[in-house]
């Protein structure tokens, strides 16, 4: 390669990280996409065994949650008592499907998908939308905050 074909494939470069053109996905890897999945499938589980220190371990200190019911969950201790709290007071068997995993930032996932809360006893389904911002530190993704989200009637 000569010397000028090497300078723009610098500048190029250059521009590319300057200018955010790279996708987010290569600047993360492609393997994180499966990262982030598994910490929600781990969220979901340990939340079904009521298993309070593993609910624990998947949140950053200062995570955060917005219920579909417009309650504010702040901090680790508020999150994991709300969230078993509410696992007893809804007793259906919860599934959370992933449909989308975006990295908007190095370290930082949104994790977009449907939420749905099986009927138990005479409660029926809820259908919801759920959205995970996670962040990885010390090489381990964490939950720093959820948004649930029931879904609007359509405009008329």
């Amino acid at each position: 390669m000569n010397v000028l074909a090497k300078v723009a494939a610098g500048v190029c470069l250059s521009a590319a990280v300057c200018f955010g053109t790279l996708t987010p996905l290569a600047q993360s890897g492609a393997g994180e996409d499966a990262a982030v999945r598994a910490v929600v499938a781990e969220y979901v589980a340990a939340r079904e065994r009521g298993d309070a220190a593993a609910v624990g371990a998947v949140f950053t200190e200062h995570a955060d949650q917005l219920t579909s019911s417009g309650e504010w969950r702040r901090g680790r201790p508020e999150l994991v008592r709300g969230t078993l709290a509410s696992s007893k007071t809804n007793a259906g068997a919860r599934t959370i499907t992933i449909t989308a995993v975006r990295f908007p930032a190095a370290d930082v996932a949104i994790a977009d998908g449907e939420y749905v809360i099986a009927a138990a006893g005479a409660a029926a389904a809820r259908n919801m939308w759920t959205t995970f911002v996670m962040i990885r530190s010390g090489g381990r993704w964490r939950i720093d905050a959820i948004r649930n989200m029931l879904p609007a009637s359509p405009a008329q």
